[in-house]
């Protein structure tokens, strides 16, 4: 069973910046790679993701603030975030699908992948 350990999240104000690492217990190259997040009281929301053709996708909502990378040797991937706003307040969580299955088509699917680490929390503050 892969496993996933995030860190970074905590408490910023708006503006401000914070970087999520998440390191993988498998060879990278075998997944699609990325992050989701989940509001309360909302659904599962795919964030950024590097996809089956190492492109990075990002959701509207984040595009030119939030920038997903990797490090394969060092089994992690990194998602730097900046110019953060209250509405990014949610649970991060790192995640991980095996290449060909469904979920790593798109960020649509990509939160319903099987693999994901405990979370961390991300808090932006007025």
């Amino acid at each position: 069973q892969v496993q996933l350990v995030e860190s970074g999240g905590g408490s910023v104000q708006s503006g401000g910046s914070l970087k999520l690492s998440c390191t993988i217990s498998d060879r990278p190259s075998r997944y699609c790679l990325g992050w989701f997040r989940q509001a309360p009281g909302k659904g599962r929301e795919g964030v950024a993701m590097i996809d089956v053709d190492g492109v990075p996708r990002y959701a509207e909502s984040v595009k030119d603030r939030f920038t997903i990378s990797t490090d394969n040797p060092a089994r992690s991937h990194f998602l730097q975030m900046n110019d953060l706003k209250p509405e990014d307040t949610a649970m991060y969580y790192c995640a991980a699908e095996v290449r060909g299955r469904a979920e790593c088509t798109g960020l649509v699917f990509f939160p319903l992948g099987r693999y994901r680490g405990q979370g961390t929390q991300v808090t932006v503050s007025s």
